[in-house]
């Protein structure tokens, strides 16, 4: 019969994983004061007690399990401890690294006029910063921000990929006008607005966004930096299942966070969409999964 071990220090710990040989051993992290972890204990105890677990230590990690959910603990605790678990590939892993030169050009054309600065609009972080983004406001120029604070990978790699080493940044189209220098000759030459697209539509630009992917996901951060629990929860599901797929940070376009709920009636993110038409958010993306309907929903079958 398999037995349930507590450890109380990391040597300990150490010791369990160092002797446990090619056995399963499954790791419960519990807290005295958590209701939910003494129901846990209780499921593993009653594991212990399986004959077909006899071999089963109760850290190669290869799975985990969030919360009180007793029924999930004995389904992978069955699969990873059978003949066939060592060929088990599936696993929480990190969304996959884009190559950064993908990333900026993603990024880059993730607007029509787009500012790379320090902090945001609202709250600029430098004084050159606050002085071009009051010639874009004064003017009535639509625009996004990247935060380079934010990203010190984007900050650096935006430098020698636009060969121009200082920030703020300004695109338009995704090609490079300049600096704060650059944009206050162009508003004393009465170039600027010339040099910049022509505004699109709020409406017409959603609706290009959406269908930029066949699958995409309006969420809060990128997949590298996701900036809330349920944009984060969303990446890891799409990662598991694999399909493509392209994001947009809402957090860089007001009008479009803002214009998007009205636009699909949806008022919360992560939102997402299969070619054009809104799937839902996290809540529908889980209850996909769970019915097994998720990867056909996504590939558009």
């Amino acid at each position: 019969m398999a037995k349930v071990r507590e450890t109380s220090s990391v040597k300990e710990f150490n010791e369990l994983l160092d002797n446990s040989d090619s056995q399963l051993v499954v790791v419960h992290f519990s807290a005295v004061w958590a209701p939910q972890c003494k129901q846990m204990n209780e499921v593993l105890e009653e594991l212990s007690k399986e004959t077909e677990f006899v071999n089963v230590v109760f850290m190669k990690v290869v799975d985990r399990i969030d919360g009180a959910n007793a029924a999930e603990l004995t389904k992978k605790v069955k699969l990873l401890s059978s003949p066939t678990a060592g060929v088990i590939t599936q696993q929480t892993a990190a969304p996959p690294k884009q190559d950064l030169d993908t990333r900026l050009k993603n990024l880059l054309n993730s607007a029509p006029v787009l500012l790379f600065m320090k902090g945001s609009s609202d709250e600029p972080k430098c004084g050159f910063s606050r002085t071009i983004t009051q010639i874009l406001n004064d003017r009535g120029i639509k625009y996004s921000t990247f935060d380079i604070l934010q990203d010190e990978e984007v900050r650096q790699g935006l430098k020698k990929f636009s060969n121009w080493p200082t920030y703020p940044q300004l695109y338009a189209n995704g090609e490079l006008l300049g600096g704060l220098d650059i944009v206050k000759e162009l508003v004393e030459s009465g170039e600027l607005e010339s040099q910049l697209p022509q505004q699109e539509k709020l409406e017409d630009r959603l609706k290009k966004l959406i269908k930029r992917s066949n699958v995409m996901l309006f969420m809060k951060g990128d997949p590298e930096t996701p900036r809330c629990g349920f944009s984060k929860q969303t990446i890891g599901i799409l990662s598991e299942i694999g399909v493509p797929y392209d994001t947009f940070d809402i957090l860089s376009d007001e009008d479009v966070r803002q214009g998007l709920k009205k636009f699909s009636n949806w008022p919360t993110y992560p939102q997402i969409y299969v070619k054009g038409e809104l799937i839902g958010g996290l809540d529908i993306i889980k209850e996909l999964k769970e019915s097994g309907e998720l990867e056909t929903t996504l590939k558009g079958e």
